[in-house]
């Protein structure tokens, strides 16, 4: 599986058809276990880059497209680093978190946190537009997802 990561790494920067990928804000899906505050011993952290920090929301499932809406709780910003190939110890004592999916976004996220947003997932394994609001996380499939899926349901 190729990551957003790899691709920022790898592209040859004289390809202008790239700068628009490179220029793309990422995302990242950690695994979350063995946090003090977090009943179920496991959840997921949802990063969206948003300049020099990721704003951050708990999930307690991984999103998946046209699944019922999940409890979506806002976190404190994450470090960038979080974007990167990774497994740690969260600081404070607080479990230990592995990235699971990665990509990149399209959109723009609302000045204040608790806002609804909606963007688009455009590479990685997750991918659809996202929606939070009002605590709730939704993703859903683009229109060129429903397009293949019906081209694929017709041959």
């Amino acid at each position: 599986m190729l990551t957003a990561q790899w691709i920022r790494i790898s592209i040859d920067s004289t390809d202008s058809s790239n700068t628009e990928l490179d220029q793309m804000p990422r995302y990242a899906l950690l695994r979350h276990t063995g946090a003090p505050d977090d009943p179920s011993g496991c959840h997921y952290d949802l990063l969206l880059e948003d300049g020099d920090a990721c704003r951050t929301w708990r999930l307690p499932m991984i999103p998946r497209n046209d699944s019922s809406p999940q409890h979506a709780t806002p976190l404190p910003a994450h470090r960038l680093i979080w974007l990167m190939p990774r497994s740690a110890a969260v600081s404070g004592g607080r479990g230990w978190a592995e990235r699971i999916a990665s990509g990149t976004w399209q959109g723009s996220l609302p000045e204040g946190d608790n806002t609804a947003l909606r963007i688009t997932l455009e590479t990685g394994p997750l991918q659809g537009t996202l929606e939070i609001s009002s605590q709730e996380c939704r993703l859903h499939p683009t229109k060129k997802d429903c397009d293949v899926a019906t081209a694929n349901k017709l041959s």
